[in-house]
């Protein structure tokens, strides 16, 4: 299996596809890959520049900790799927960033679709209601990124097909040719509805800062797997575990925590100063170099969507 995914590049089939410019998807078949951090972190930075929509499809609905929203259910979302109503958007949870929180209600999207494709066969896939909520107001946003599970066949296939890209994840914990080779499956079954649909790359997740030799493998690996098909971006997310459950309990993203990081050391000092102790406010003391990481896998990110846009022109 050295070039399955690169084989599903380019095995697609000019067909009738209802797809969006700019719409990234965050897939992997494994879980705890970094799907919604990455998700999460590349949205705020490029709200700094860009007008952002960050949809959350997983039912686990784990966006809500890294942006620091009240949890949802799915419900909202799962009901104006089905009854074809606008979709419950967040606005301004950071600016220029909204959201469209997920939650556990999506479990059912499978089934409720089944039972309804049983009675009327026309009534359409998961595809197209997605498609017709997002439609109208993709305008709206240069950029929509949605975050997806890593099962939920019927939801990562049906952002696919609305989707102009995917980037996917995978850490150094083994199973990532196992995971792409999941991604591959999916990224075939929709390439006739998509063709449009490409690769954007694969990024390297919780990679420590010794396992040099981990990280050499693990990106020769992934790369003799996407072959052509996509780079292996060259910036990888570090591990942090401080920073990473700091900026979960916080509602922070990363580059948000940094700054608060940074601050609390220099109160701390000057508290110290004063013969006055107490404990850290946060797990990490510096957050700065992950921040950079985020900064730069999102720069990648975004040069590599104008290149793919470009050479489908």
């Amino acid at each position: 299996m050295s070039n399955t995914l690169s084989k599903a590049v380019k095995a697609g089939s000019r067909g009738s596809a209802s797809y969006l410019d700019r719409v990234l998807v965050l897939a992997s078949a494994k879980g705890g890959v970094g799907k919604t951090s990455i998700a999460a972190n590349v949205a705020g930075k490029a709200a700094g520049d860009l007008r952002v929509l960050v949809i959350d499809l997983d039912p686990r609905g784990s966006l809500h900790r890294d942006l620091g929203y009240p949890k949802q259910d799915g419900t909202a979302l799962f009901n104006a799927l089905v009854q074809l109503t606008p979709l419950p958007i967040l606005a301004n949870v950071r600016p220029n960033l909204d959201v469209v929180p997920g939650g556990a209600a999506m479990q059912d999207i499978s089934g409720m679709l089944l039972v309804r494709q049983m009675s009327n066969p026309e009534s359409g896939e998961f595809a197209d209601l997605l498609y017709a909520g997002l439609a109208p107001i993709a305008e709206d946003y240069d950029l929509i990124i949605i975050d997806t599970s890593p099962g939920e066949a019927t939801i990562v296939q049906g952002a696919f097909t609305v989707a102009s890209a995917v980037v996917i994840p995978s850490k150094s914990d083994g199973g990532s040719t196992d995971a792409v080779e999941g991604v591959a499956d999916r990224f075939k079954a929709v390439r006739e509805r998509n063709p449009r649909l490409a690769v954007a790359g694969a990024v390297l997740f919780d990679v420590g800062s010794t396992s040099r030799k981990i990280e050499r493998n693990l990106r020769n690996e992934l790369s003799d797997l996407l072959e052509t098909a996509a780079p292996v971006f060259t910036t990888r997310i570090r591990h942090s575990e401080g920073a990473a459950r700091d900026a979960r309990e916080h509602g922070r993203l990363i580059h948000e925590l940094d700054g608060e990081v940074e601050q609390a050391n220099k109160l701390r000092f000057a508290d110290f100063k004063r013969g006055i102790q107490h404990q850290p406010k946060f797990h990490t003391s510096n957050a700065s170099g992950l921040a950079a990481d985020y900064e730069n896998l999102t720069q990648e990110i975004l040069i590599r969507i104008s290149e793919l846009e470009a050479e489908g022109e």
